[in-house]
Formats: structure tokens, C-alpha cells, sequence
């Protein structure tokens, strides 16, 4: 992140040639940002800036002047605090864009009639959102334009390009005087700035090899000597070169495959017309998409989505509205558009009465803040199908009296509209579930039904409430704030509400037994996670046959009072398709999520294994046995090399990490497993491991592999730098470059790590 410093005094004719050096820095930075941006009008808005009224209140609304940094990728903004350091903040820290009134903020603070005037800037993880109001609606869309051009460009950016950016950034930052030289102090400096610690003869004898003019500073040629001896990788030299001698593949591919590569890749055409590769083309084939790890094949939804909806994994929220703890955390619409734009298909409503006869949403017996029913599903309904087409499920806690509960209903019918599921598919009830590709767009209801479906859509009852026994979960949840609690808790239960519980309605897991002789199949049932655990290890293949024709829903202990999460690992190794976990809480168990519904076109959606979907299948995952899941392969890691990992404490500048890296197998218990490398002590910019790990795998379908980046620590534990986790059977064989993620889940744009990777048949 850029930082402002003070800036020497000039004069005003070198104030106008400092001026025009910046306009040809930024012209550069908008070239380096793709051609698309080169002299683009709303690029240079930004530049330019102006000013932007900041809200935070009603009462709280000030003027500031906001403008884009010669680097296309800092923004600068003026503050009221005279002291204040954090004045800037990056383009790779905004999650998303609104134009509008579509914060949470912005909708409680302001006037409907400004709504085009308005928008926000949303964060990644928890930096709070800003909200802006503009002096007109044109001048508001100019803003939002340049920012999402800049966010396109720089997403769409190659790892090369990105990590170019990223170095020449942290050059303009050692550069303290801004005079486009390089003392060797402030090459001292870049070196701490980008990670790597250096003795001083060494700092010395790189700075001497480069200043070939004698004139104790670098510049010009002489900065692109340097960056250049800086920024060679000698791995991929010797990739390369015994690739070359021996003409081998990467992988295993074809001829073809390999002539379609030089012909994508290649940047030599001598070398593109005699069918050679040269090492820069090779560079190229590694940074982009098809040197990546995760199949490009699986990049997009290439799975059969026409099967009934229970044979699905899907990705599910515990506590949705929750941003933080669930004591005593913030309640938000905020955390149901961040879970919903992460292609979460089914998120949590916990429903109380609230004031003036309107239903809340909160975490009941907590000191948790409420947010309005009606308010989430608004949210719900504007960005249910913004990043996956398949059905949502709301899952309702439902703890509100009739009135509210009929209120509940007009809301869920009138603002959902079309996209509700009220009656089934064809308005009869078949004998199965219809299948995500059927119920695009759609969104269903989970919670207590009064009847059958069969017997309501035969039965024109007027009776208007009725009582059911209470959801397990929304019994729990009362166990734990009063701490007693009836065998049998009952609640009054709305028909209106009923009638909209379509293929997902709760009812109390009585036995697998119980359940194949009286359950139909759209009847489901909620597990806590320690009953779901004990039933995975007791019964696990009588619990995958129990998923083969219904649903079920895992959800974390009320004992997690920190929203902590449960390892989803085990219950997916059993069928369960809706493993919900707290979206809010980044952790490992979140890591491995984000990874298995990575491919598949992050949809949301992952088609389990066929024997966990076959009536003849006899699979345990605790006990293995011969059958169709039995794929032993061998899986060959060599974790090669890392480069430009992120400082992880900015504010010490001398802090340089001692990285490792783990490499961590989920699945069944037969394949889970842990190695890791020796630490390298102070490099971040560059660490070389050339380490060699072997992994049995008995059940390829349903493993994870997770690679882990830490800082080593001899005192305390080590600290996350980055992570990436997908399934084993979405990872390519051969040299590939891992993007690594933050804690919460956000690329870090310009670090990665470099391996060898080999998945084949065992023998």
C-alpha cells in the first residue's frame, strides 16, 4: 500500500515537470494495467479526482477530496485527523462497487430522492464499507465506471503482470525523494520491502554490479539491470533446460496439445514456426491459466446439473446474518450479500418478533443487534443469483407468533415474487427432487410444514395456524439461552408460512430406520454437529443411504460461541449435502470449503461421487472395502519455490518472514495427512524448498489437497502468510504455479508458490 511522505519543496517549474513526470508514470501504470485503459476518459477522472461527500450517519456527512495515485492502483483520500497515517487504501482491497443506495449505511442514512448520486465501496474481510454521495448522478457513475474498469483490468491481469506491478510499486516506494534514482539506501530499503533480507556486502556488490555509470545512484537502465538479476528464477532455468535436452513434457499432454501451447504462448516466432518453445514462451505457459493447478476443464460448471438436487454437495452458512461472534456481534444484511456473492446456495434466517409488529433477525438470547426480516430478504432477492443461477434455501429458525409469521410470508411471496417455489415443479409432488438445472433462478423455503404436500394440494383447509413441534435447532438455541427446556418444545406455526415449505421441510430425525418407513422424501432434518459426527462413525453407510433420497443439514454446537467452525471433511465423506458453516469466521475448515466448491464454475453446487448416489453401494468411509471408490493413486508433490510473499507485520519494516510450506490431505480417514518443508530463514521475495513428498490415496474422489504457506516461529505458533485448497481430482499433473489465498479467502495478487505435481494409478 502506498504511503504519502513529505515532498520536497519546489519551485514552479519544477513543480510543473514533477507534474508531467507524473502523468507519464501514470501512463505507464495504465499501459502496464492492460491497453484497454491506456488514455481511457474515466481513468483519468480518477486521476484527476474531486469531491465526495463521506457518510456515517445521519448527522455525520463531510466533504473530502478523493483521487487516484500515479500507480492506477492507490487510492488517496483527505481526513478530518491531522496525524492520521491510513489515508490511502489499494483497488486489490475492494470486494465490489454499488452504485446507489445498496449499503447498509447508505440505506439508513439517506434520502431515497439521492439515490443516484450515492455508492459504495464495499471491503474485503472487515474494513468497514465507505459510503460516498457524489454531486450528480453522472458524476457518481464516472466514479463507480473507473473503479470497476481498474478492478477488471487488474483481475484479468497475467501473475507476470501482476508481479511487475507489484515490484515496481514497492521501487516507487523506497524511492523516498521521488527523483526516479536509487541510492543504495533506498535499495536497502525496496530489498526490506519486498521481503527479503540481505546482508550489506551483498546489498553492496548488487548495487556495484549495476551502477555501471559510477555514479552512486541507479536509474534508468541501470533499475532495469537490477530489477532483471533480481527477479531471474534459476528453477525455472533448470525446468527448462532438462525439459529442452530430453524434449519432455510438462505433463502429460499430446503433440497436439503441446503445439497448440507454443502457438498460445510462444513470443518468438522463429522458434513459433520451427515448433519450439523458447524459455520466455515457457514463462508466459506457466503464469497463465493453463499452468495453473486447478484443471481448466473444471473452471466453469462442467458437471451433470440434471440430477435430483439431494445428490449435491452444496455450500452452506450457519448464522448467516451474523458479521462477527455470536454473543455479541453485529447482525447485517452486509454478511448475506458477502455469503450469497461467495455462491453460498443456502443461508440461515434465525427469526424473532421485533418492534411494531415487524419480525427481526438476530441471535436469539444475545446481546447480537437485530436486523428488519423484511430488510434481509430485499438483500436476499437482489443478489441470490449474482455469482451461481442455482436455487438458493432459506433456512428459516422460525421463534415469531402467527401475526409475524403471517408477515413473514406477504414478505417472502410479494418481494421474492416469481423466484419463490410455492407450489411444486408441474404442480404435482413427484416421487424426487427436481434438479438444480430445473430450479434456476429459484428459491426454496426450509422450515415446519402443518401436513403432507400431497395433502394440502388436495385440501383446501381454512384453518389458519396450527402447532408443530419446534425446529431441533431453534430448540437448541432456547436449551442454550434458558437453559431448560421442555421434552417436547412446540411453537404456533402460521399456514401461510407452511404452505410456501415446498421440498424442504424439517421434521425430527427419529432413526434411519424411522425415516425410510415414514419420511417422504422432501421431509429433512437438521444434525448438530457432535450428534452428525457420532452418526458418521456408528453408521456412516446406512447415513449415506439415508442421502441418497433425502437431504440433510449439519449446523455447529451453540457451544461455538466464538463462530467457530467444525471440520465439514467427514460429513461430506457421508453424504451430507448441506454442511453449513459460519461464512463470517475465516479458518481452515472455511479454507477446505472455498476449496471443493471451487471447480464446477464456483457455482455453489458439487455432484457427489456415483457410490455415494447408487442404492447397491456398500462404501464406509471409516472401514474401506473393495468397491468402486477404491482408486489407490500415488500423489508426487515437490514444492519447488515461492515468490513475492506478502510482509505479514508492514508497520516493522526490518520484520521478514522465515517461510514453510505444508502440503495437507482431507478425505477419509485412510487419507488424511500432513508434510511440510524446512523453514528458509528471512526471504520472502524468493525461498527455494526443491522438497519431495509422497501421498497414498485410497479414495480419490472425495480428497482435498491444501497447500499451506507460514512464517516459521521457535516461540509461538506460526502465523498464516497464504493458503489454496481444491479437490485432488480438479488438480493438473505436471510444473504449475499455486495462487495463494488470505486468511479470509482474497488472492493476494503478486505471491505464489511453484511445485511438480504427479497424481497416477498405484501399481
Amino acid at each position: 500500500m502506498s504511503c504519502l511522505h513529505k515532498r520536497p519543496k519546489r519551485t514552479k517549474s519544477e513543480e510543473q515537470a514533477f507534474q508531467e513526470q507524473m502523468k507519464k508514470v501514470a501512463l505507464e501504470n495504465g499501459k502496464r494495467l492492460g491497453k484497454c485503459l491506456e488514455g481511457d476518459p474515466d481513468l483519468q477522472f480518477l486521476l484527476d479526482g474531486g469531491k465526495l461527500v463521506k457518510i456515517r450517519s445521519s448527522s455525520w456527512k463531510k466533504a473530502r477530496f478523493f483521487k487516484l495515485l500515479e500507480d492506477c492502483k492507490t487510492f488517496w483520500h483527505e481526513s478530518g485527523k491531522p496525524f492520521r497515517k491510513n489515508q490511502t487504501f489499494s483497488i486489490d482491497d475492494i470486494d465490489s462497487v454499488r452504485m446507489g443506495r445498496q449499503s447498509e449505511g447508505l440505506n439508513k442514512h439517506t434520502d431515497p430522492s439521492i439515490d443516484e448520486q450515492c455508492f459504495a465501496i464495499i471491503f474485503k474481510g472487515r474494513k468497514k464499507n465507505l459510503d460516498l454521495m457524489a454531486a450528480s448522478g453522472q458524476e457518481a457513475k464516472q466514479w463507480v465506471n473507473g473503479l470497476e474498469k481498474i478492478m477488471t483490468t487488474m483481475k484479468n491481469l497475467s501473475r507476470q503482470q501482476n508481479s511487475e506491478h507489484w515490484i515496481i510499486n514497492c521501487m516507487r516506494k523506497a524511492d523516498k525523494n521521488d527523483d526516479n534514482q536509487m541510492s543504495l539506501k533506498e535499495l536497502k530499503h525496496f530489498l526490506r520491502q519486498v521481503n527479503v533480507e540481505v546482508d550489506d556486502s551483498y546489498a553492496e556488490e548488487l548495487f556495484k554490479k549495476c551502477d555501471t555509470s559510477n555514479s552512486g545512484s541507479l536509474e534508468g537502465s541501470e533499475i532495469k539491470h537490477f530489477y532483471d538479476l533480481l527477479t531471474h528464477r534459476e528453477e525455472i532455468d533448470v525446468v527448462y533446460g532438462n525439459s529442452a535436452e530430453t524434449e519432455g513434457q510438462m505433463s502429460k499432454a499430446s503433440m497436439e496439445d503441446a503445439l497448440k501451447l507454443i502457438e498460445k504462448y510462444e513470443v518468438d516466432e522463429t522458434a513459433k514456426q520451427k515448433n519450439r518453445m523458447t524459455k520466455d514462451g515457457f514463462l508466459m505457459y506457466l503464469h497463465h491459466e493453463d499452468g495453473s493447478i486447478l484443471n481448466p476443464a473444471h473452471k466453469d460448471v462442467y458437471q451433470d446439473m440434471t440430477q435430483p438436487l439431494n445428490h449435491y454437495y452444496m455450500s452452506s452458512s450457519h448464522n448467516t446474518y451474523l458479521m462477527e461472534d455470536q454473543l455479541k456481534g453485529p447482525s447485517s444484511t452486509e454478511a448475506y450479500i458477502k455469503a450469497l456473492m461467495k455462491s453460498c446456495r443456502c443461508v440461515e434466517l434465525d427469526c424473532w418478533d421485533g418492534a411494531n409488529g415487524e419480525p427481526v433477525i438476530y441471535h436469539g438470547y444475545t446481546l447480537t443487534s437485530k436486523v428488519l426480516f423484511r430488510d434481509v430478504i430485499r438483500a436476499i432477492k437482489e443478489y441470490a443469483f449474482k455469482t451461481s443461477e442455482y436455487p438458493v434455501v432459506l433456512s428459516l429458525e422460525n421463534h415469531c407468533t402467527v401475526e409475524q409469521q403471517k408477515l413473514m410470508a406477504h414478505y417472502l411471496i410479494s418481494i421474492l415474487g416469481d423466484a419463490l417455489v410455492t407450489r411444486p415443479l408441474g404442480n404435482t409432488m413427484s416421487k424426487n427432487f427436481p434438479s438444480p438445472e430445473e430450479l434456476k433462478g429459484k428459491i426454496l423455503i426450509k422450515g415446519k410444514r402443518l401436513n403432507k404436500v400431497n395433502a394440502s394440494l388436495n385440501n383446501n383447509s381454512t384453518i389458519d395456524e396450527d402447532t408443530v413441534s419446534e425446529e431441533d435447532e431453534a430448540a437448541d438455541c432456547k436449551d442454550n439461552g434458558q437453559k431448560s427446556k421442555p421434552k417436547k418444545s412446540k411453537i404456533k406455526l402460521a399456514k401461510a408460512l407452511s404452505d410456501i415449505v415446498i421440498y424442504c421441510k424439517s421434521v425430527h430425525f427419529n432413526g434411519f430406520e424411522h425415516a425410510k418407513e415414514n419420511q417422504e422424501f422432501y421431509e429433512m432434518s437438521s444434525f448438530k454437529e457432535t450428534k452428525a459426527f457420532n452418526l458418521a462413525e456408528t453408521s456412516a453407510t446406512a447415513y449415506i443411504h439415508h442421502n441418497m433420497d433425502k437431504l440433510s443439514r449439519i449446523y455447529p454446537a451453540g457451544s461455538r460461541t466464538d463462530s467457530s467452525n467444525y471440520n465439514p471433511v467427514p460429513m461430506w465423506n457421508v453424504g451430507c449435502q448441506i454442511v453449513a458453516l459460519n461464512f463470517q469466521t475465516p479458518s481452515k475448515e472455511m479454507h477446505i470449503n472455498q476449496g471443493r466448491f471451487l471447480p464446477n464454475g464456483v457455482c455453489g453446487y458439487i455432484l457427489k461421487p456415483e457410490f455415494q448416489r447408487s442404492l447397491s453401494s456398500q462404501f464406509d468411509p471409516n472401514t474401506l472395502t473393495n468397491g468402486p471408490w477404491l482408486q489407490r493413486k500415488n500423489f508426487y508433490v515437490m514444492v519447488i519455490s515461492a515468490q513475492q510473499l506478502p510482509k505479514l507485520n508492514k508497520d516493522k519494516q526490518k520484520s521478514i518472514v522465515d517461510p514453510l510450506v505444508r502440503v495437507e490431505i482431507f478425505g477419509v480417514p485412510a487419507d488424511n495427512a500432513s508434510k511440510e518443508t524446512h523453514y528458509i530463514e528471512n526471504n520472502g521475495f524468493n525461498p527455494m524448498w526443491n522438497e519431495k513428498f509422497h501421498f497414498d490415496i485410497h479414495v480419490p474422489e472425495l480428497a482435498m489437497v491444501r497447500f499451506v504457506v507460514e512464517d516459521y516461529d521457535s516461540t509461538s505458533q506460526n502465523d498464516l502468510i497464504g493458503h489454496y485448497c481444491l479437490p485432488l481430482t480438479s488438480v493438473q499433473n505436471g510444473y504449475r504455479h499455486i495462487p495463494l489465498l488470505t486468511k479470509r479467502g482474497d488472492i493476494i495478487s503478486s505471491a505464489g508458490l511453484f511445485v511438480h505435481l504427479m497424481l497416477i494409478d498405484a501399481q
